[in-house]
């Protein structure tokens, strides 16, 4: 390990040169790298977490630049997966640690493999379908995870520790989505996400180095714009169906699903099975009907007022529409049912 690079952190008596090797030693997953996951990747990264796994399973556009700091225009330009963009800027920013970037839509069928292993989850995703997807896993594997939310100037977090904390089912029994603004209605600054990932990633220092003492315990909220800020104690729910009767139902096998995306015009269209998609192939095909772009990760396909991005595993971003029939009548007439 380079004293110097951590030297300022190590100075810092909670942490210390022991704790920088702690540190060192010390694994995390991301899931989702938009605003908060690139920050959170960022700081955690910059203080030598020794091992980043991210997972994410879009691209990058030109309107992410406002608040996702690791990306820049080049890899909008290049349509990029988040996850393999992060890879390289965080790889740059810190060689001495491993870096994994994966591209997938996390679901009840893959979360296991993919976070299981890690010493904690970081939320930084934009729905409760699967925030309720990580705090199922995180209960059954015993895994701490960190909630964390952003809209307009708007934030709130949550640490889970299973056996110790109330964990998200307790705290919303059922998903408030439907109920509050999004980022779709309302939009979201910079300074807010900023805020989130700040106190996220530094519960999740203490869990590494478990400090477990050292955590607020509580479900932290704010509003940047109105200086409102809350702090409140959850409650565990005795009769909780997660952490409490162990019912996992948002774990099993995975099914065919349409998700229309925070902000983005756009749905996604999730096929049962892994379709192993050939892009060079699907790319002769889709030529003589509109415009092409591919690159090693995925294709995209303008058709009229619609952008079709296409991975290979043949899970689609269809944008142009809120509409999810829209969307799979879109993904079943260019490419296949």
């Amino acid at each position: 390990m380079s004293q110097e690079k951590y030297s300022r952190q190590a100075l810092f008596q909670p942490i210390g040169p022991q704790g920088q090797e702690k540190l060192l030693h010390s694994s995390v997953a991301i899931v989702g790298c938009g605003a908060l996951g690139t920050a959170q990747a960022n700081a955690l990264v910059r203080a030598g977490v020794g091992t980043i796994r991210i997972i994410d399973r879009d691209y990058v556009e030109e309107s992410n630049l406002q608040r996702q700091l690791l990306f820049d225009e080049s890899d909008a330009a290049q349509s990029l997966p988040k996850a393999v963009a992060a890879e390289r800027k965080l790889r740059a920013i810190n060689s001495g640690i491993k870096v994994e970037g994966i591209v997938a839509d996390v679901d009840g069928h893959n979360i296991e493999s993919l976070v299981e292993g890690f010493g904690l989850v970081l939320d930084g995703t934009d729905n409760f379908t699967t925030r309720y997807l990580i705090n199922d896993v995180s209960i059954k594997l015993g895994t701490p995870w960190i909630y964390g939310a952003v809209v307009a100037s708007y934030a709130a977090t949550m640490t889970v520790i299973p056996g110790r904390t109330p964990c998200l089912a307790c705290v919303f029994p059922s998903s408030p989505e439907g109920v509050h603004d999004t980022c779709d209605t309302v939009g979201v600054i910079g300074p807010a996400v900023a805020w989130a990932a700040a106190i996220q990633t530094t519960e999740a220092l203490k869990i590494l180095l478990g400090q477990f003492d050292q955590l607020h315990n509580s479900l932290v909220a704010c509003d940047l714009w109105t200086n409102h800020f809350q702090q409140v104690k959850p409650k565990a729910n005795p009769d909780c169906r997660v952490c409490k009767a162990r019912e996992f139902v948002h774990l099993g096998a995975r099914t065919s699903a349409t998700t229309t995306l925070c902000g983005r015009d756009a749905v996604q269209i999730s096929p049962a099975e892994s379709r192993n998609l050939n892009l060079q192939s699907l790319r002769t095909r889709l030529e003589p009907l509109g415009e092409v772009r591919s690159n090693d990760y995925l294709l995209r396909f303008h058709v009229g007022e619609y952008d079709l991005t296409v991975f290979p595993d043949g899970r689609a971003i269809i944008k142009g529409t809120h509409d999810p029939a829209i969307a799979r009548t879109l993904y079943a007439k260019y490419i296949g049912s």
